[in-house]
């Protein structure tokens, strides 16, 4: 009997089981499964947060021509070929493109992003200087920028991977290009150089500000060249690793993209004698991305237990900046001068010879004067010279020689400089000794000066044919002789 009440039991407990399961054993998996997801999802986060390992440009220039690296390629080769291995890491290192991920573990993390951020800017960046330093057309080069400069975090079609690959293909061909041996590659006058780095130094002065606005207290800026007043608002504690993160992706970026454009630029370089401050921009670009041992992105102060990362990578960021503006001023010294246009006519310099600088004196002061009257020239050049050599043309007076262009006035003609000395005898016999002029008492010295002016006039006049009669010359030698022996008796009494 009691055998069969427990058989009973058993058998009534099973149809209520089978009947009214609990549930309460299914939560378990449940939670493992959840567990081993969030593990994942950590795993996946910190390998995909880990920076890229840098890379060589020139082994990159031969990986992206692939079977053409063998042959020659235009200037501005390895700048390509870092340029598209820039945008290769973006899409190809581990998680590929984060930035705009909208499910996790992509979703949860922030430092990826922020450094692909970095890294995009100076991809830009760069992208909007090619055309410039392009010697050529081209493009294929302005499609790339456009491709490049789309939204960041777009992820429907099309997306930002999408426009990455698009602006890889452009860059695929424009490499191809300069393979071919054509008219494709840069100058070799620096073209749009300049503009660039130009570009950077505002990039990296940028980031030192945002860097340095993470500091609570701005006394800790003095040690640094940044203007506190210009910093922007101070970045919430939330957000400093971003800022962080995004600095050391355009230090990353344009470390390799500074050695790239040395390895094309270098003759330009070395001329403008940059290249060292250029290999100082690139090592200070170097430091700045030495391991972070911290697994947080401390904002400590002073010389307290926490470093502070953000200002140590704000110094790194404010010399890259100096460097870079000395590298830009060594440039524009020995940039060409632009060619003259057909408005602005070139300007020649003109040197005055001394003759003229010693003349130019006399010839202003006496410019307001009246040239002297053919008796004083007459009697000058018979005086000095010996030769009453005269022309039948219009002599070029004292006032003529300034330059305010005043008129000049006709000298005599060689009759009544023949005539004048004669007249000239009577002025010592006066006892005043005064030389007949117009307007004018010219002292020996000047008359000297003047006759040797009129000898040469007179010389030139002879050369064109208009000869004077060698007895006059010779009457005006007598007639100056006796002139200068009546003068320095005249003068005697008026002294």
């Amino acid at each position: 009997m009691a055998l069969s009440h427990k058989g009973a039991a058993r058998r009534r407990s099973r149809t209520e089981v089978l009947e009214r399961p609990e549930y309460g054993w299914i939560w378990k998996p449940l939670l493992v499964l959840l567990v081993i997801y969030l593990v994942v999802c950590l795993g996946l986060g910190i390998w995909w947060s880990r920076t890229p390992a840098g890379f060589d440009v020139e082994q990159a220039v031969a990986e992206q021509r692939g079977p053409a690296s063998g042959s020659p390629a235009s200037r501005g080769a390895v700048t390509t070929a870092s340029l598209m291995t820039l945008v290769e890491t973006l899409l190809e290192k581990p998680g590929g493109y984060l930035r705009n991920d909208v499910a996790p573990p992509g979703l949860w993390l922030d430092n990826m992003p922020a450094w692909e951020l970095g890294v995009l800017d100076q991809a830009r960046r760069l992208a909007r200087s090619l055309p410039a330093m392009e010697q050529s057309s081209a493009p294929v080069l302005e499609g790339v920028q456009e491709r490049l400069m789309g939204d960041s975090r777009d992820w429907l079609y099309p997306s930002t991977e999408k426009r990455l690959e698009q602006a890889l293909d452009g860059l695929d061909g424009y490499l191809a290009a300069l393979g071919e041996g054509g008219d494709a590659g840069f100058g070799d006058q620096e073209q749009g150089l300049a503009a660039w780095l130009e570009a950077i130094t505002g990039s990296l002065d940028d980031l030192g500000l945002r860097l340095s606005a993470s500091i609570g207290s701005r006394d800790e800026l003095r040690d640094l060249d940044i203007d506190a007043e210009a910093l922007p608002t101070r970045t919430p504690w939330y957000r400093v690793d971003d800022v962080f993160f995004e600095a050391r992706g355009q230090a990353w970026a344009l470390m390799h993209l500074l050695e790239a454009v040395q390895r094309d630029q270098a003759d330009v370089l070395a001329s403008a004698g940059v290249t060292e401050r250029w290999e100082q921009l690139v090592a200070e670009l170097q430091r700045s991305q030495r391991r972070l041992w911290s697994p947080l992105v401390l904002n400590g102060s002073g010389f307290g237990i926490f470093a502070n990362h953000s200002l140590v990578l704000a110094n790194h960021m404010v010399r890259a900046r100096d460097l870079a503006r000395q590298v830009t001023e060594g440039l524009d010294e020995v940039t060409p001068a632009p060619a003259p246009t057909a408005s602005e006519p070139p300007v020649v310099e003109v040197e005055r010879s001394e003759d003229a600088a010693e003349e130019a004196p006399a010839d202003e002061g006496e410019g307001e004067m009246s040239a002297p009257s053919g008796e004083g020239v007459a009697d000058e050049g018979a005086a000095d010279t010996g030769d009453a050599e005269a022309s039948q043309g219009e002599a070029p007076t004292e006032g003529a020689a300034t330059d305010e262009g005043e008129e000049a006035q006709a000298a005599p003609t060689g009759e009544e400089a023949a005539d004048e000395p004669a007249i000239e005898q009577q002025a010592p016999d006066t006892g005043e000794g005064e030389m007949a002029s117009s307007g004018s008492e010219p002292t020996p010295a000047e008359a000297g000066e003047e006759g040797s002016d009129e000898a040469t006039s007179g010389d030139a006049a002879s050369a064109e044919g208009e000869q004077v009669p060698s007895d006059t010359a010779e009457e005006g030698g007598d007639e100056a002789t006796a002139d200068d022996g009546a003068t320095a008796e005249g003068d005697q009494p008026a002294s």
